[in-house]
């Protein structure tokens, strides 16, 4: 899941380097006004990057939804465009500093500087082969595909369908081997990752910086050094509830597989039910702590929605069709079950007050994976034009995973539109976490009560078993990701500055994995895997702490719509479905942007200018004391040093 402001985050794909050669290089900058001063210059680039915009958005769209030499080449050239563009006005920032101007000015100058995650080397030659590693990365991993078999009994299956593997089977072989296969096609992206570490250094020191990571840590209205002893501090707080649930689920799997459900204490990673056990909500048929205490499945829910529709659909043919047809008419079916699951999103955010989506939302956005061509289904949120041609790009599944993470992906569409108004540089989250942060505060809302009166669970019972049965639903996703959100731009900082280099990458993810998250694989990953580049992000190039940061900043903004919305008991129990008030409070964050300082809109929002992860804690409370009382007597923990078989710890 992320949001994409491509101009931003930019990274395109690019499946043949013969297809992105250079044959003539960027147009050359128009001319620099003489006497122009800092305003004027910060006026200018708006001027100039909302013109921009919409052609290079046009370009990264097209590479992410149809994915072929000619849309990577497109999408190449608009990057290269860009960035070149985006270096000129860094190179002519400099001028300005120490001047007198706005305030405004002087914000748009910092934030100028943080504009892209993929700081190009001034060097344009390397700055053409920073676009095409990246265009290329980022489409072998669309395009990634597991294939077994021989002859007529060969197989080739994408992400999607061995998702489905770890999401449903249960036996420990053939999750092995889908958890193996994906990871397998990362392998080819080891060199050129690589190279791409080399030269989006190089281009963070032509801007200042030491290296790429420490570019990344700027972007946070505080110091590189604060914002990595912010987030120590932070899971400092959280981490003890963490250690309940791994605990737990250890207990469980271990009783589920005798003998295999651990790895010296660390969680087997194919076991998770999630192809990088970020979010455990697919083992809810052995981590379900009551059986008997109302049904929280919404998966199955959606899929009686899914095989109804597509049983009337037949039923109106009054006769079968032929197999083209009757593929065509499955997929008919499915196109409707995912557009009515996200326009029951839109309805939670439409009850709030807010807008409902533009008409190009729905005549634009990709809701199912396509059959004739390769996509990246990796769920993402776009802004095409700075206005209302705002876009999901999902390969929605019948299933609870990407139900809330349609609610996720539209914070981010209705983030883009509440801040239309601002000038471009600051139509950004007030900072990335904050863009992370929305839609998943409209998850913590969806309580059981919520989702009853949708029809996708039984009417909530009210006893203790249904209460952490509840709280369960919700840890398996939100506690289980909080280490995952740390550790994956840990070891890109690691990369960026040189302390974790080409020959143990493989390693020092692993040992990563074993410190925060206490998991490992069964079998040794060597250094010919390249492991790192089985998770979207590391090949399209995401910064990752964002979410880490989400995760805590979503429990604080839920709190206080909570209040607004009037809310009186415990904080698990809140849902403000329905209520203007805690609307208008929202729609008011998130029309300030970037404008300010983070702190300063996180005290409008919360009453405090400090994250702290106290409100989560307060959420799962009932929760952290019936693990307490559940893991009693067990060797809770891990050794963060064993690393399982895939190499050696960091300490």
């Amino acid at each position: 899941m992320t949001y994409r402001l491509p101009l931003t985050l930019l990274a395109g794909a690019c499946l043949a380097l013969s297809a992105c050669q250079r044959d003539a290089g960027p147009a050359a900058a128009p001319e620099v006004p003489k006497n122009e001063t800092a305003d004027q210059f910060i006026e200018r680039v708006n001027t100039e990057y909302r013109a921009l915009y919409p052609e290079t958005t046009a370009a990264q769209w097209l590479s992410s939804t149809y994915i072929n030499d000619d849309s990577q080449l497109l999408a190449a050239r608009g990057s290269e465009r860009w960035l070149t563009k985006l270096n000129g006005w860094i190179e002519q920032s400099r001028r300005h500093e120490g001047q007198r101007m706005s305030a405004d000015s002087a914000r748009g100058l910092h934030l100028l500087k943080l504009k892209t995650a993929m700081p190009a080397p001034q060097d344009t030659e390397k700055l053409s082969e920073l676009t095409r590693i990246a265009t290329r990365l980022e489409g072998l991993y669309g395009a990634g595909s597991y294939c077994d078999g021989e002859g007529d009994r060969r197989r080739c299956r994408q992400l999607g369908e061995l998702e489905d593997v770890l999401r449903s089977e249960r036996d420990y072989d053939v999750q092995l081997d889908a958890w193996q296969g994906w990871h397998g096609i990362a392998q080819p992206m080891r060199q050129d990752y690589t190279r791409f570490v080399s030269l989006v250094n190089e281009g963070a020191r032509d801007m200042g910086f030491a290296d790429a990571g420490e570019m990344w840590r700027s972007g946070y209205d505080m110091s590189p050094v604060e914002l990595s002893a912010e987030t120590d501090r932070l899971w400092t707080q959280v981490k003890p509830l963490y250690d309940q649930l791994h605990c737990y689920a250890r207990a469980r799997l271990e009783a589920r597989y005798p003998g295999q459900g651990s790895v010296d204490g660390l969680l087997p990673a194919h076991l998770m039910g999630n192809m990088w056990q970020q979010d455990w909500s697919n083992l809810w048929d052995i981590l379900a702590p009551y059986t008997n205490a109302g049904s929280l499945d919404v998966g199955a829910a959606l899929q009686r929605q899914y095989r109804l529709a597509y049983e009337r659909r037949l039923a109106a043919l009054n006769t079968l069709p032929e197999p083209p047809a009757l593929a065509e008419e499955e997929r008919t079916a499915h196109l409707a079950t995912a557009t009515n699951m996200t326009r029951r999103a839109e309805d939670f955010y439409t009850s709030l007050g807010l807008p409902q989506l533009p008409d190009a939302f729905w005549q634009n956005s990709q809701l199912i994976k396509p059959r004739d061509r390769d996509v990246v289904c990796h769920a993402s949120a776009w802004s095409m034009d700075l206005d209302d041609d705002v876009r999901i790009k999902m390969c929605i599944r019948p299933n609870e995973e990407d139900f809330t993470t349609i609610y996720h992906e539209l914070g981010h569409i209705y983030y883009y539109l509440a801040q239309q108004h601002q000038p471009p540089l600051f139509q950004e989250g007030a900072h990335d976490g904050f863009h992370e942060a929305i839609g998943d505060t409209i998850v913590l809302a969806m309580t059981p009560g919520y989702l009853a009166s949708i029809d996708l669970v039984d009417t909530p019972q009210q006893s203790q078993a249904a209460l952490i049965n509840s709280q369960m639903r919700m840890a398996l996703a939100k506690v289980a990701f909080l280490p995952f959100g740390l550790m994956i731009d840990r070891w890109r900082w690691g990369v960026f500055d040189g302390s974790i280099t080409e020959d143990n990458y493989n390693a020092a993810w692993w040992a990563l994995k074993a410190r925060y998250q206490g998991v490992a694989p069964v079998a040794p990953r060597g250094e010919e895997f390249f492991d790192a580049g089985a998770k979207y992000h590391v090949p399209g190039n995401t910064p990752y702490t964002r979410y880490f940061l989400a995760h805590i900043l979503q429990f604080q903004f839920y709190k206080a719509l909570c209040d607004a919305a009037g809310h009186d008991g415990p904080l698990y129990d809140c849902s403000f479905y329905g209520s203007e008030a805690a609307g208008e409070k929202l729609w008011t964050m998130l029309g300030q942007g970037a404008s300010q300082p983070w702190q300063a809109t996180l005290q409008e929002m919360t009453g405090s200018d400090r994250m702290d992860g106290e409100a989560l804690l307060e959420y799962f409370a009932p929760l952290q004391d019936w693990l307490k009382a559940q893991n009693e007597g067990q060797s809770c923990g891990w050794s963060s040093t064993a690393g399982g078989p895939g190499g050696a710890g960091l300490h």
